[in-house]
């Protein structure tokens, strides 16, 4: 694969904090656990600050589904549903994703998802770059960027994936699913915010009683977000339950909201570590989240809708 190469100073241009109102497309494999539903609903009560063009159904295979396809089928039918319940039925196209992981690391898996992102990106003026919001495997961008590398001068990727450097591995699920792909979108160079889940994301706890006092009677939305939270756990005595996927629409929404810095990426063993060589491309790394923050934003949202 030949990729563009972007400069430094390129790299540190696009790893900025963005100013004004966003392009957004958002990577998800919705089925998989409740966060994603959280994450999608948070983006579009969100609209003075994003604009969603599109919603890929990201491929995953656990005991929810029978295989990456039927994960992706079963993601692709929650995002219908989200925005039935939302009243917004086909205000934002919504594309089949890949329905299998990357079998080599030239190989792109074709889709809808992978194809509407190339044409998506290309059309993006040089100093309006597409947002790629990731929170599910990396199998549609990394599919995109084997499809015509010269996305990564147009996008900038913002990926829940990985756990944080400081952690012992990093068999997160995002990442586990699909090793090359997560490799492919690590190595291209393309503009990365990469949000690690345990040891940061994992600070976004919340709990039954707080979803009940602050989501459940904001209409539908609420009331659909509080029945998936209670569905998620059959005894909630004690219990929280991180909302990681939320920590990629409170790092855009405010800059406020994370801490990050620019790192070198980091590469990826075949058993899953982290090593770090000063020599590589620069990446914007999210080492903390504002927990709080991030929280009472979404609730207020909720209750603005």
């Amino acid at each position: 694969m030949i990729v563009p190469q972007l400069s430094t100073e390129t790299l540190v241009q696009r790893l900025r904090y963005p100013q004004g109102k966003i392009r957004v497309v958002i990577d998800t494999d919705t089925y998989n656990e409740i966060d994603d539903q959280f994450a999608v609903i948070y983006a579009l009560q969100s609209p003075e600050r994003m604009q969603v063009e599109a919603f890929y159904a990201a491929p995953f295979h656990n005991g929810l589904s029978d295989g990456p396809l039927d994960g992706m089928e079963k993601s692709l039918d929650e995002l219908h549903r989200i925005m039935k319940v939302l009243g917004r039925e086909g205000d934002v196209p919504i594309y089949r994703g890949s329905g299998m992981y990357l079998t080599g690391t030239n190989m792109p898996v074709e889709s809808e998802a992978a194809h509407d992102l190339v044409e998506r990106a290309m059309q993006a003026e040089d100093d309006d770059p597409l947002y790629v919001v990731a929170i599910g495997a990396i199998t549609n961008v990394a599919s995109a960027i084997l499809l015509e590398p010269r996305i990564i001068e147009k996008i900038v990727v913002v990926w829940l994936g990985g756990h944080g450097l400081h952690w012992p591995d990093t068999r997160e699920f995002n990442l586990f699913q699909d090793l090359k792909a997560s490799r492919i979108v690590l190595n291209s160079g393309v503009p990365l915010v990469l949000i690690p889940c345990m040891g940061v994301a994992s600070h976004l706890l919340t709990s039954l009683s707080e979803i009940r006092d602050y989501v459940k009677d904001k209409g539908p939305v609420g009331n659909y977000l509080y029945e998936t939270y209670r569905r998620c756990h059959d005894n909630h005595f004690g219990y929280t339950r991180a909302i990681w996927d939320i920590a990629t629409i409170g790092y855009l929404n405010h800059e406020s909201m994370t801490q990050s810095a620019l790192i070198s990426s980091p590469a990826l063993s075949d058993d899953f570590r982290w090593s770090v060589d000063p020599n590589r491309h620069l990446i914007r790394y999210v080492w903390n989240v504002r927990r709080d923050v991030i929280f009472q934003d979404l609730f207020r949202r909720l209750g603005e809708g």
